[in-house]
């Protein structure tokens, strides 16, 4: 079983956790909504972890290791770094959508969260240095990407001790955005290290598309994206009022 047959079950789980939930076992469906969501954010980490450390890559541009190879320990740690920062952002945003019990015990997460994901990005960031080359490229100096996102998640703890959640939430996502495009920038032009061999990585000109195939799918990307932007911009729309405890009750009996 590879990472995305595995990320794929654990997003049924979480869609029929959601259907389910109501006229059926609380307790358990909890769980797998719960289980449904955290996992696929360890494995997105593990994945990335293991992108930036290197895989087993051979000469042909074939995985040749085994699924527990993956689970390594700077790649765990990568994966719980990107848990708590999941966490802490959906923390946010929940105090920005519930009120009454929900948004004090969201407040509550977020406050409780932060110290934590800063330390284990702290970690993670640091162990870097001394597994992958990816770290030491981006040099004492590593430019304005990282030093934002470093900035931008401290500056996002100030303003949720201060229950200013909306730009808490704003600092977190600038975070995470700024730290895809560091590991972007660090990585490149590769886009995957191989660790048997430098020679075999898999970069942006040996592992590209043909050219009718990048042009094919640029223009199925111009012609879907603005119909998917405009359903998130409704969405959010839709659902923008605040959400009490008793909305989303569900009955033990």
């Amino acid at each position: 079983m590879n990472l995305n047959i595995l990320w794929f079950i654990l997003i049924v789980v979480l869609f029929i956790g959601f259907f389910f939930l109501e006229g059926f076992d609380y307790s358990f469906w909890d769980w797998m909504i719960f289980i449904g969501s955290a996992l696929p954010g360890l494995l997105w980490g593990v994945a990335l972890a293991n992108l930036i450390e290197g895989v087993p890559i051979d000469a042909h541009m074939n995985y040749v290791g085994g699924f527990f190879n993956l689970l390594n320990p700077f790649a765990l740690l990568g994966g719980l770094a990107f848990v708590a920062m999941f966490l802490l952002h959906g923390a946010t945003f929940l105090a920005l959508k519930t009120q009454g019990t929900l948004l004090e015990r969201a407040q509550k997460v977020a406050r409780q969260v932060w110290f934590p994901t800063v330390i284990l990005i702290a970690l993670f960031i640091g162990s870097g240095y001394f597994v992958t080359s990816v770290f030491e490229r981006l040099g004492v100096d590593p430019g304005i990407a990282p030093i934002g996102a470093g900035m931008a998640l401290l500056l996002g703890g100030w303003l949720i001790q201060n229950k200013h959640f909306g730009w808490a939430f704003l600092m977190t996502g600038v975070t995470i955005v700024l730290s895809a495009a560091t590991i972007a920038i660090g990585l490149f032009p590769n886009v995957m290290i191989s660790s048997l061999n430098p020679a075999w990585n898999l970069t942006i000109y040996n592992a590209s598309s043909s050219p009718y195939t990048l042009t094919v799918m640029s223009i199925i990307a111009i012609t879907l994206v603005p119909f998917v932007l405009a359903y998130q911009a409704w969405n959010y729309w839709v659902f923008k009022k605040r959400v009490a405890h008793t909305a989303v009750a569900v009955s033990h009996e």
